[in-house]
């Protein structure tokens, strides 16, 4: 107990702080740093983060997501199928394209790196990493949580400055005409929270990919389609959430873990400028195939999770229905089309690479 409230306080602070200095998404990446930071100076008082305060505020955020659905988002989601499968497949191969640079240059298996550089969901990334015989836990897990800790510093300096039209004041004038009261809340917010928490439940009993995300996200877009309103949730209760997913977040790097610090770090910054780099040229085709906004198609593009592009999208009044079709179609496909691909190829792979290990011993 004492551990984590030394955390909450860590996170706090860092709010606290980032907010004073009028830093995108205050309360997400100031608990993000202040966690971080906090694992490497608090040896004796080590930070400790629960993870069912990450998946409460997963909950909280697919809730305010389904809220943004309607029968005019889903009929125009049916339009975009075709966008949303070819810039998945672009995006996914300029990944690859990425990952056999960087295993080039590191020295590391091709595997390992591969499933470190798909820009799919943290935990299904590190569950098929575990499935899989001959991947490096660690470097998967490393690259996966540094690139998205880089997407949550820069995509929203990207998406506040000029080049999207982003204006701090204008956008926080938005938000404080928009925020709910609590008192807003009840009665109505008793059935979505017992619905939402019941649809998590559910979905991760099923295995469903990001359940704790996407569970009330599509319960409650069902009830918001079928006329039964839910109330817009206050921003300090989403500013609640940015808090407990971002300490969740800081605490996952561990770089003292890996072998070849230096070279590895270096490669995972590169490999993540690149990579949202890549992502920005797509969400400008994005916007020439469709009328998208540019902050909605650089969020759709982004190769973040859906709850930190959900997050975002609301700060800039972008289309979040929008943001979330096209993120949780790559979930999905990422989830149902990659792995089966990944292990195919890693079987011949992964032999390969331990026969000419094998090999080089034996010289």
């Amino acid at each position: 107990m004492s551990r984590f409230l030394v955390t909450l306080l860590l996170a706090i602070v860092g709010g606290v702080l980032f907010t004073l200095i009028h830093s995108p998404l205050p309360w997400l990446l100031g608990p993000m740093v202040f966690a971080f930071i906090g694992a490497r100076v608090l040896k004796k008082m080590k930070p400790v983060w629960p993870g069912y305060l990450r998946n409460t505020a997963l909950i909280i955020i697919g809730y305010s997501i389904g809220l943004s659905f309607t029968r005019e988002t889903l009929s125009e989601m049916g339009l975009l199928l075709p966008s949303m499968l070819m810039m998945t497949v672009l995006l996914i191969l300029f990944s690859g394209a990425i990952g056999l640079i960087v295993a080039k240059l590191s020295g590391q298996p091709l595997p390992t790196v591969i499933l470190g550089s798909i820009p799919g969901g943290l935990s299904q990334m590190i569950i098929l990493a575990e499935d899989t015989k001959g991947i490096d836990l660690t470097i998967v897990t490393f690259l996966q949580v540094s690139r998205l800790m880089m997407i949550i510093f820069i995509v929203p300096q990207l998406v506040f400055s000029p080049l999207f039209g982003g204006s701090r004041s204008a956008v926080d004038a938005a938000l404080s005409n928009a925020s709910a009261h609590w008192g807003d809340l009840f009665p109505n917010i008793i059935l979505f929270a017992v619905v939402c928490v019941a649809a998590a439940l559910l979905a991760q009993r099923i295995r469903f990919p990001s359940a704790y995300l996407l569970g009330p996200m599509i319960v409650t877009a069902v009830l918001h389609l079928s006329s039964v309103s839910g109330p817009a949730l206050p921003s300090s209760l989403l500013d609640i959430a940015q808090l407990l997913i971002g300490t969740y977040v800081g605490l996952l790097l561990k770089p003292e873990s890996l072998t070849h610090k230096i070279r590895i770090i270096t490669l995972s910054i590169c490999s993540g400028v690149v990579l949202i780099g890549g992502s920005l040229g797509l969400s400008v085709l994005l916007t020439h195939w469709h009328s998208f906004s540019p902050a909605t198609a650089f969020l759709s593009m982004a190769p973040g999770g859906m709850d930190q592009m959900g997050i975002m999208g609301k700060e800039v009044n972008a289309d979040i229905a929008i943001i979330s079709s096209y993120q949780i179609f790559r979930t999905w496909f990422i989830f149902f089309a990659v792995p089966p691909l990944l292990k195919l190829i890693f079987k011949r792979l992964i032999p390969k690479a331990s026969n000419e290990e094998l090999a080089g011993a034996n010289n």
